[in-house]
């Protein structure tokens, strides 16, 4: 598909998108190792995070010098006034994050533990669930105007794909993360509104039932997408198109904290193809920002900016 740039594309702050996905409120416990089915693990630290992985694209988008929409929706609530006033506060444009009344915002718990801060996350049904596709085609100003629009799956797949198709319709770039994977996979149509599909390894093993992450992304290439990126967490990032394929490399970093560590990925993935990298340097840049993620806490808090990706 050929790429077309909106007028508006750079701003202020950079490449404009939009996001397309959940905002959630993170409640999450620290523990020295996660338990097991049954198991009760005491003396764990709470703390309390602005997340959901739309929301999360959208801070980090920010942070790497976007100008962002977050096309989503969150109940009249705590929660969800809380959401929408950092999202502002970070900069991102929430005129299309509807307000759901009588529907809950959206809430994960996750338990973190162990040496390399393993995640466990359960989410809730909230607002999040009740975004339609009217919701995404009432943001179509907002999507035309963007160079790219990203997206997950912790929203309905009818709004996922009205912001593919959408994408489509105006010439921009659309970017997918799979997660969480349905039952059953993704719509055949789906893969091929895809330009830039971003799975982790268990993701793509599970939408494609290969056994490796060239496999994999074979796959999902024949299946329709246009590029793929495949996240592998300490062994970095496998990317293919078409033509050509590669491998970058993590770097060696402490976590503390790796929940939105690919929401980062994505963002700053997205971001640098917006502002013209290739995608061999794209994922090169994305690699860094999400080292720098895993290394702090918080989903959004933690988010990484230019200068210290740069560093």
């Amino acid at each position: 598909m050929k790429q077309t740039t909106p007028k508006t594309e750079m701003g202020r702050r950079g490449p404009r998108l939009a996001v397309v996905g959940s905002s959630n409120t993170d409640l999450v416990l620290t523990l020295d190792r996660l338990p097991r089915p049954g198991e009760t693990v005491s003396g764990g630290v709470f703390q309390r995070f602005g997340g959901g992985k739309g929301a999360n694209q959208a801070v980090a988008l920010a942070r790497a010098g976007c100008a962002v929409t977050l096309v989503g929706a969150r109940g009249d609530d705590d929660f969800g006034r809380d959401a929408a006033a950092a999202l502002a506060a970070e900069g991102v444009d929430t005129a299309h994050f509807t307000v759901k009344p009588g529907v809950p915002s959206g809430v994960a718990v996750i338990f973190l533990g162990g040496r390399e801060r393993d995640n466990m996350i359960g989410v809730a049904r909230s607002a999040n669930h009740a975004l339609t596709a009217a919701d995404v085609r009432a943001a179509e100003p907002a999507i035309a105007a963007a160079a790219g629009v990203l997206s997950q799956l912790e929203i309905p797949m009818p709004a996922v794909l009205a912001a593919a198709r959408l994408a489509r319709r105006h010439g921009r770039r659309f970017v997918l993360t799979p997660a969480p994977v349905p039952v059953g996979g993704l719509p055949a149509a789906l893969f091929k509104l895809v330009d830039t599909l971003v799975p982790n390894a268990g993701e793509a093993r599970l939408l494609t039932g290969k056994k490796t992450v060239e496999a994999a992304a074979r796959e999902l290439l024949r299946r329709g997408c246009r590029q793929v990126v495949v996240t592998q967490g300490a062994q970095g990032a496998f990317w293919m198109t078409a033509g050509a394929c590669g491998q970058v490399p993590a770097l060696k970093v402490k976590p503390v904290d790796t929940v939105g560590a690919g929401d980062c990925f994505a963002a700053w993935l997205a971001a640098g193809l917006a502002g013209g990298l290739s995608l061999s340097e794209a994922v090169g840049r994305a690699v860094r920002a999400a080292a720098v993620k895993v290394t702090r806490a918080g989903a959004q808090a933690g988010m990484p900016r230019v200068a210290d990706v740069k560093a």
